[in-house]
């Protein structure tokens, strides 16, 4: 039987360089559960070490944690790359690592801390995480799904990094998954906004880099169970699977 499951599908943590350092996985869990979240996926800047320690910090919670990672493209888009496990998110990291060049200035950027499902600091990422890889849009997205992934084109109302900011237009050839909106932006007046694109679903998402952010966009499913599987069929409207609202809580 299907029922209804509230996602928020970007959130960072304390990894990307311009997250609030009190992002642990621990605090990211709590906040998630306190406003009713049963879904999330943990999206740093073009990484997920820290999105296992968020899935530890879940573990036996009722919250389902999916890995994931913004990818900041050749254009200087950002695609929300979210996986089924973390072998394929993991794999995917390795892809994008080969693609980045330049080391984080933590006087410039911030610290990138990776931490455990406490919060305890293990070490720095070195990388500039902030930084564009050299993966074009169509690479990134095609490299995506060969890794099983779902491919969001992140917060397209947004001019910095959002592909309609900085191409213009969808490319009509690339293969989304879904179309982010932030919270800035009001569901329907996006719809209306962006019409021309609705062949692809949308999603709302608080692209989280405070505790209080966590929500402030969210989307509610009709699935059987909050599962990768049962979000990607939603995503392709399958077998009943579907999209049931968007949720605007606040803005920045």
């Amino acid at each position: 039987m299907l029922r209804e499951f509230r996602a928020d599908l970007h959130i960072h943590t304390c990894l990307s360089p311009c997250g609030d350092l009190g992002m642990s996985p621990i605090a990211i869990v709590r906040q998630a559960l306190g406003i009713g979240l049963q879904i999330i996926a943990v999206c740093d800047h073009n990484t997920v070490e820290n999105a296992a320690a968020v899935g530890r910090a879940a573990k036996g919670s009722g919250l389902t944690v999916l890995p994931g990672m913004e990818i900041c493209t050749s254009e200087e888009v950002h695609i929300a790359a979210i996986f089924g496990d973390m072998t394929e998110a993991s794999m995917m990291q390795t892809v994008v690592y080969e693609h980045l060049e330049g080391e984080n200035d933590e006087d410039a950027f911030g610290k990138q801390q990776v931490v455990d499902e406490n919060g305890l600091v293990l070490g720095f990422n070195r990388r500039l995480l902030i930084g564009a890889t050299k993966l074009s849009i169509e690479e990134t997205v095609e490299s995506i799904h060969s890794h099983n992934g779902l491919a969001v084109a992140a917060h397209i109302d947004r001019e910095g990094f959002g592909i309609i900011g900085q191409l213009g237009f969808i490319p009509e050839e690339l293969k989304l998954n879904a179309l982010e909106l932030s919270p800035r932006i009001a569901p329907e007046e996006a719809k209306s906004r962006f019409a021309r694109y609705d062949k692809y679903p949308f999603i709302c998402t608080s692209d989280a880099h405070y505790l209080t952010d966590v929500g402030t966009g969210m989307t509610t499913f009709n699935l059987e169970q909050p599962s990768f599987s049962e979000l990607r069929m939603a995503l392709g409207g399958e077998a009943g699977r579907s999209i049931a609202a968007l949720i605007r809580r606040g803005h920045r």
